[in-house]
Parts: C-alpha cells; sequence; structure tokens
C-alpha cells in the first residue's frame, strides 16, 4: 500500500479556530484534486479538514493577504449557509478591495492614465511555437488584481478576452516543475476551441489530459508535441 505525503509545508497564521497553512498544491492537483487552485477551506473543498485555510506555495509575488480576506468572507457566509456560487462573489468584491488598498491596479495603470493592456503582464517569452501562437510567463498577480480575480495557473485568447490574439498565459504563481502540465492543458484546450469545441468540452478533456500525463510524465513529450510544442 503506497502511503502519500502530506501536502502541509507551513502554518502561517491564525485567526480563531481558523488556521492557515502553505500547501503543496502541485501534490494536490497529482493526487487530490486537479481542480484545486490558489487557496481552499473546508466548506469549498471537503478533502480540507475542517477549520482550515490551504493556500498553494507561490513561485513569485505575496498574495497570501488577499486569499486569506478572501476565505474569511466566503467561509463565513458560507458557514451561515450562503450557497458558495453566491459567497464567491461577496468574497471576491472583498478580495477587490484589499487588491486596490495594495496599488496594483493604480500603478499598473500609470495611476489611472491609461486602461489596462495585457501586453503589460508579459514576465518572460517562453516559447513562440510554429503556429504562430506565443506562450509568456505572466504577471499572475497583477491578472487578477487588474483584469480576473479567478485567474489561477493559465489560460488563452479562446477563453480570456484581455488576453491578446494567439497567445497563451502561463502564471508566474506556478512553479517550474508543475508548468508542463499547466501548458499541455492550455494548449490542448485553445487547440480544441479553435476547431469549435465549446469551452466546456475542451476544458474536461484537457483536465483529463493533465491528470493522465500528471501520472504519467514519460508521456507528456509526446503529448505536448501533439499540441504544437516542438
Amino acid at each position: 500500500m503506497t502511503v502519500l505525503k502530506s501536502p502541509y509545508l507551513e502554518k502561517i497564521d491564525a485567526r480563531g479556530k481558523l488556521q492557515v497553512w502553505i500547501v503543496d498544491g502541485s501534490f494536490i492537483r497529482t493526487h487530490i484534486d486537479e481542480e484545486f487552485t490558489n487557496f481552499g477551506h473546508h466548506l469549498a473543498f471537503p478533502y480540507i479538514p475542517e477549520n482550515e485555510f490551504w493556500i498553494d506555495r507561490e513561485a513569485q509575488h505575496d498574495e497570501r493577504k488577499f486569499f486569506i480576506e478572501h476565505m474569511l468572507v466566503e467561509h463565513r457566509l458560507m458557514a451561515k449557509g450562503m450557497k458558495y456560487d453566491e459567497a464567491l462573489v461577496i468574497a471576491d468584491r472583498s478580495e477587490r478591495r484589499e487588491r486596490r488598498r495594495a496599488g496594483d491596479i493604480r500603478r499598473f495603470t500609470g495611476g489611472g492614465n491609461r486602461l489596462p493592456d495585457g501586453h503589460n503582464v508579459h514576465e518572460r517569452l517562453w516559447k513562440t511555437l510554429e503556429s504562430g501562437i506565443k506562450v509568456w510567463i505572466v504577471n499572475g498577480r497583477l491578472v487578477r488584481s487588474v483584469f480576473d480575480i479567478d485567474f489561477t495557473e493559465g489560460g488563452h485568447d479562446y477563453v480570456y478576452e484581455f488576453v491578446p490574439s494567439n497567445e497563451v498565459w502561463i502564471d508566474d504563481a506556478l512553479e517550474e516543475n508543475e508548468r508542463p502540465f499547466v501548458l499541455l492543458h492550455e494548449l490542448h484546450e485553445r487547440n480544441r476551441m479553435a476547431g469549435g469545441w465549446p469551452y466546456h468540452k475542451a476544458h474536461d478533456e484537457s483536465s483529463r489530459l493533465e491528470y493522465h500525463n500528471r501520472h504519467h510524465p514519460d508521456e507528456l513529450h509526446d503529448a505536448l508535441a501533439e499540441e504544437g510544442w516542438s
């Protein structure tokens, strides 16, 4: 019988009976839940123990205070019986206020003197494919603060209107060893949507493909090649 390691890395805070933990998100997405994102709590993710907040380890930037604020609001509302979708909207609103206070939007827009431009979140060009698609490592904190607070892991121009045409984005919050699996997901999803598939169908198949390759990394190179990565 194989015993899985623990996802816990570091306890960073406590709010009354609530404990805040930094966890290994890559491990969780590989062995527990492929859809785990930047953070979560028991009322949204039942496998998380009660009274615990989990925050994924970040490769870049510090967004912990934003995520904690979000979870405090969301958890409180759901504990009172509010449905997740309704609590999420209110928690997003509270998180967005914290991001404004931090000055992310002000710095990104030059104090409000220019409109947000997706090109300005580029950190590093990973690769330009033969098809002309550019894959960029982007500043995930800025994407969440300025464009979409729910952005996580990656995205592309067929899903997000703020992503420039013919671009795929990979969140710099992801650690290097996890980026190829997310890249596979985004390329496969974009290719299917370019062929006319609806988002939900393309996303579901891409999630299954990503999960399979997380457990069979020896197949990753060939899978990426099939999506135009060579």
